[in-house]
Formats: C-alpha cells, structure tokens, sequence
C-alpha cells in the first residue's frame, strides 16, 4: 500500500500567511509548507478533498485521474471542497467516482454534480463497514464536529496487499470505550492530529501534544499501535514548536511529523535514506542533524577519519560536536560501508566529500590518476547506503558549481564527487538541496 500524503497541514497551513510568530517565521526560513491534510492511497482513494488538495497534487507531480473513491472526514473545507468535482466535470471521458462521508458531505457534494456525471454518493455513519473495489474500510467515530456529535468520522482502510492505515484526522481525545473499535488491529501506519502543540486548550475536538500522546499511548496499550507501525502527525498547525524541536518532542512518542509530497510504503521499514548536499557553509551539517534530533541514540560518522595537527579542523570539529547531543556516539573512520553494514541505530555521516577525499590519499590515486581501488570503495559504500535497514542522513558537497579547478588533483576530486552524488542520490529516498541555509527538497 502507498500512501502519498498530499498535505500535512491544519485548516490555515503552517506557516499561516498572516502570521509572523517564531514557528511561522521557522517554516518559512526553511521553506517548509504544510498544507491541507489530505492522502492518497495507491492512486486509488483520495483520503479528504480539501481546498488545497488539487494545488498540491499538481506541484507534486501527481495524478488523480485514477481515483475511484473518496473518503471523506467531515465537512470542514479544509477537508472538503467539493468545487473539484465540478472540475474534475470538465475532462473527457472521466470514470466513474463514488463520494463517502457524513451526510452532511454528501449534502454540500450534490450541487456540484451535474444529472450525467458518472458520480455516485454513499452516506456512512461510525460503526459501518464497506468493500471498495479489493479494500475493506472500516468507519470510525471522531471526537470532532461540525454541527453536532457524530457528523465528524475517521477510517480504518486494509489494502488488496493485507497492509493497514488509520486515518485519524480530525479528532480530540477518545474516551476509552471508544479504544475497542481498534483493539488488535497492528496497523502498519497511523496518520493522526496533532494541531495545536502545547495549546491543547483550544480546542476539545482537535489534539495537542499531550492529547497526541495520550490517543498514543493508548492505542499501543490497545494493540493498534505495535513496534511496525509506523506513526505521522498530520493536521499539523503553526501553535506548534518549530519543526527541529517538533521532531524531538514527537520522537519521544514513538512518531514524526509529516511532510507534503512525501511517500509511505505502509508495511515496510521506516528506515529512509536522506541525502543532503550544498555548498560550503550553507547549513547542511546543522539540517542533517535537525533531521535526526528526536533520537536519543546516534551513530555521527566523522567519515574523513580523524586529521592531526590541523588547528582549523579541530576548531570546527568541536563546534559540531558542542551542537550534538550527548547520548550520540562520534565514529572517526573512512570504512563508512561497515559502519552502515552493522548499523542498530539511525547513523549520520559526515561527510561523503571528506570520505572520498581519504580514499584517494589512501589509494595513493591523487599522483598516479588511478581510480580503479577507489571506485570499488564507492561501489562498496553505495552497496551498503542501498541495504542500510536504519534511518541513515548522508553529507556532502557540491564543489561542480563554480570556477573550474586549475589543479589536476582539484578537477580529479570534483568529478568524483560529481559522480558519487548523483548515485548515493539515485538511491535515497529524499534529497535535499541546501541553498544559503534554506533546505530544498529536490527529489
């Protein structure tokens, strides 16, 4: 099962346009734009149709032509904006679509379905059960309203494959009678709100982190979260902390927050390999280990090996390591492959640049322009980058983007890691472009 998560936003977004608080400030420095929830499953569910639904699949290179089903929460617009279906009215040959939801959505979708258009509503209220072309969905209540108790729903969708999700936005605290609805159910992910940080007195229909921690716990204590499940804040709002300190604070529950555009393979490791490139001084280190702040427990890989008798390499090696939190672990060794090969924890390496640099010392390549023994090594260190099962962050350097080098050894080493780049990021599961301190997600 993939689930495309097409935004991770509350109702406003995050950063709200209108607002210039810290975590506002934070999202934008970073460009960092969350908005509308909403997912797509396996091109073939659309989980909510909100506002920013068709915006968002267009700037992430989705399609929705195959969508078959709906699901719809409630009628919030965040979550509903059924002006698409007029749109989607407009293309040719359009299959055909069936709306689920309240019947409050169904009500607000009629009007926008002309008397030939193949689309088709089917009101369900929590407690229900459907099969939906080869997945079994579930209805499920939501402690969130519209206009009265009950117009609000969550769903619980199993795949053709056996993989499971629960699509927990929006809601407050569950009463406990409500924990049995779920009891057992091992999903492999858990997309649940968490909307208002340390503001949870807002609103008793939506969460915050304690109310996030509370439906977390309890879900665990009632076998719906198990060690697989993989579990995503979504619905997230700028009363949040900024987005490092939002990582580490959702890591101690066992979860992270989600991101537009990205993909989850429900049922398969949540191990990711990121790779994370940019120029000199352009803030990768410092991303790189905001990326991996909630964990208690990393491996740094100083990859370039330790260096002797070099003032300014010390001074900057102690300035990362004041930044680092002290339960991680620093390695000072060029076999980085090994490293990742025998990896229990997430692992951060630091940097490819410095790593290929000691290679070819090592193999004695700058003098003789022999490359064949480094090149195994890269092939080695991209054998083990592909088969890591940790989280694992890589660093390097882009040296290709200014004047051409006047040295032999300088347009040896900026080819290399030219190459090398471009297949560690041929093998990651994000890249990200850092450009004058902002983080770009490119692929």
């Amino acid at each position: 099962m993939k689930i495309t998560l097409l935004g991770a936003g509350a109702a406003d977004g995050w950063p709200n346009p209108f607002c210039h608080c810290d975590s506002c400030e934070d999202a934008r420095r970073r460009g960092e734009h969350r908005g509308q929830t909403a997912a797509l499953v396996d091109d073939a569910i659309l989980l909510d149709l909100g506002a920013d639904v068709m915006g968002s699949a267009v700037r992430h290179g989705v399609s929705l032509s195959a969508v078959r089903h709906v699901l719809v929460t409630h009628a919030h617009s965040d979550h509903l904006a059924p002006a698409a279906l007029l749109y989607r009215s407009w293309i040719p040959g359009s299959r055909g679509l069936e709306i689920i939801g309240p019947a409050n959505v169904i009500e607000a979708c009629r009007p926008w379905v002309g008397p030939d258009d193949p689309v088709r509503f089917r009101t369900v209220e929590a407690g229900e059960a459907l099969s939906l072309g080869g997945y079994e969905v579930r209805v499920l209540p939501a402690r969130h309203r519209v206009f009265r108790p009950g117009d609000a729903v969550l769903y619980d969708v199993t795949g053709p494959d056996g993989r499971r999700l629960l699509w927990a936005t929006d809601t407050g605290a569950w009463p406990q009678s409500w924990f049995s609805a779920v009891a057992d159910a091992a999903y492999d992910a858990v997309f649940l709100e968490e909307t208002f940080g340390d503001r949870g007195d807002l609103s008793d229909g939506h969460l915050g982190l304690a109310g996030f921690e509370e439906m977390v716990a309890a879900m665990r204590r009632a076998g719906a979260i198990v060690g697989r499940t993989e579990v995503i804040a979504v619905h997230l709002g700028h009363h949040n902390p900024p987005i490092a300190r939002l990582r580490q604070r959702l890591a101690q529950f066992g979860a992270r927050p989600g991101r537009d555009g990205e993909i989850i393979e429900a049922g398969r490791s949540p191990a990711r390999r990121v790779f994370v490139t940019g120029g000199a001084r352009s803030g990768k280190s410092r991303h790189a280990e905001e990326m991996l702040a909630g964990n208690a427990e990393v491996v740094y890989v100083a990859a370039g090996g330790p260096r002797h008798g070099d003032p300014d390499w010390e001074v900057r090696v102690a300035e990362h390591t004041r930044r680092r939190p002290a339960s991680w672990t620093t390695v000072e060794d060029t076999d980085v492959a090994a490293v990742l090969r025998t990896a229990s924890r997430p692992v951060l390496v630091d940097c490819l640049g410095t790593w290929l640099a000691a290679r070819i010392d090592h193999h004695g390549a700058w003098e003789t322009g022999d490359l064949d023994a480094v090149r195994a090594d890269v092939a080695d260190l991209l054998d083990a980058w592909r088969t890591c099962d940790v989280p694992v962050v890589a660093v390097s350097n882009e040296v290709g983007s200014g004047i051409v080098p006047d040295t032999a050894s300088g347009r040896l080493f900026r080819d290399e890691l030219g190459r090398l780049n471009a297949q560690i990021a041929a093998l990651s599961d994000e890249v990200v472009l850092m450009v004058a301190g902002r983080p770009m997600t490119i692929g």
